[in-house]
């Protein structure tokens, strides 16, 4: 495989950029404008999750609901995610996700429209869920990869771990203004702030200065390229076991979705406030996270391993919360320690895949982390319904456990494998990274 040529394109600044600072990527126009639209549609996104998690909820009473609707929405990740890596990898990046905005923008006023009438299904549910999922499966590659292509790469670290940082911040406000919104004038109008939250991003790409991407050659069409582009991934050790940790910790742990209403309203014999609350906390925390990952000089495979141990640790304690006043601190850690393992794994991928399968690879992230809740949710939510709760989240405690166990060995007993590979990488890694 050849290596893509960088398409030519012209600094409007004649002075070097800054390489320190917790924000550093901000000074680059065309990702600011990506920061700012992605800002405000990720609070709508979480007010759209939060808003059709408590309207499930109200319709049926039922975990196993929760998690068929979560696994609508994330399935197609599973199903189409390595040909829309495929595809981020072959087409304008800036014009594809114009395409799945518009999309996905359009069925949230749907979704708003028929819960506005009071005409909606669980099964309309299901079906919106599903179609918003396939969107956003074609949207994902293509707006991870965009991110390296809006910056210098001295800043994509930093870029990668601000991209993780808002995506999280924004569970910090979301859920607490959805919690407002159903209380006073119900769950459609989350669905339509959701809809009117995409004209942000839709104007920021708008925006943008084509001539100062960093793109790179479009990949050829060819036959086999889902292939080359797994065997790629497998064959490098140092994408391959960020990969598998992601595996197993996203499909057995990170069930939140399903699991954390039903510990406030079950556990805690709570009500929507008492959700929204656990959810903004756990935001709060994942935010702090993010934001550790940042300000890194560097990121390895150690220290993905050791963020994936103290993951475990956090949510084995907020397994066995006995009250929510000691939920609270520890659904603080479980969002700190989760969000820090998740912005290590997706910054080695980022910046240690070839700039031609950055594409690709970002979609096999995808796929193993969103595209495995289909398999993780009805597994939660039927562990929940049969087993109780805090069953469902000690089956994530234990998974996320082992996985690091299995870290802590490769890097130990696999060393010339991983480590090495590590090293290797290490001096231009935190040139990347600085």
């Amino acid at each position: 495989m050849t290596n893509p040529v960088t398409a030519p394109m012209t600094d409007p600044s004649p002075v070097a950029e800054p390489t320190t600072g917790m924000f550093r990527s901000l000074r680059v126009r065309n990702f600011r404008l990506f920061f700012l639209g992605q800002t405000v549609s990720q609070h709508g996104t979480w007010l759209q999750l939060i808003a059709q998690t408590l309207l499930v909820l109200k319709l049926t009473e039922s975990g196993v609901a929760l998690g068929l609707v979560t696994a609508c929405q994330f399935l197609p990740m599973l199903l189409f995610g390595a040909w829309a890596g495929l595809l981020a990898d072959r087409v304008d990046k800036r014009r594809l996700m114009t395409l799945t905005q518009t999309a996905m923008m359009v069925l949230a006023f749907v979704l708003g429209f028929l819960t506005l009438r009071g005409s909606i299904t669980v099964a309309q549910l299901y079906v919106l869920a599903a179609l918003t999922g396939t969107a956003n499966a074609f949207d994902n590659p293509a707006r991870r990869s965009f991110v390296t292509e809006l910056v210098p790469p001295q800043h994509v670290a930093n870029a990668v771990s601000l991209t993780s940082a808002l995506m999280t911040g924004s569970r910090i406000a979301g859920p607490a203004l959805a919690g407002l919104l159903i209380a006073t004038v119900g769950h459609g109008w989350c669905f339509v702030a959701n809809g009117a939250s995409f004209l942000a991003v839709l104007a920021g790409l708008a925006l943008m200065r084509p001539a100062e991407f960093r793109s790179t050659a479009p990949a050829p069409r060819g036959r086999g390229q889902v292939r080359e582009g797994i065997r790629y991934a497998w064959s490098r050790p140092e994408l391959r076991a960020p990969l598998v940790l992601v595996a197993a910790v996203g499909t057995l742990a990170f069930n939140f979705q399903v699991l954390v209403p039903l510990m406030a309203t079950r556990t805690f014999s709570g009500d929507a406030a008492t959700y929204t609350l656990l959810s903004s906390v756990m935001s709060v925390g994942s935010l702090s996270g993010s934001l550790f990952v940042a300000r890194r000089a560097s990121v390895d495979l150690r220290f993905t391993v050791a963020t994936c141990t103290a993951a475990g640790v956090a949510m084995t304690a907020f397994t066995f919360a006995p009250t929510l006043a000691l939920a609270l601190p520890a659904i603080l850690a479980v969002g700190a320690t989760s969000l820090a393992f998740m912005s290590a794994a997706n910054t080695i991928l980022q910046l240690r895949a070839d700039p031609a399968m950055r594409g690709r690879i970002n979609a096999l992230y995808a796929m193993v982390f969103l595209g495995s809740t289909p398999i993780g949710g009805p597994i939660a939510g039927w562990v929940a319904e049969h087993l109780g709760v805090r069953a469902g989240l000690g089956m994530g405690a234990v998974a996320t456990l082992l996985a690091a166990t299995w870290g802590w060995w490769l890097l130990g007993v696999r060393r010339p494998g991983v480590d090495r590979a590590d090293r290797r990488d290490e001096e231009p890694m935190a040139a990347l990274a600085d």
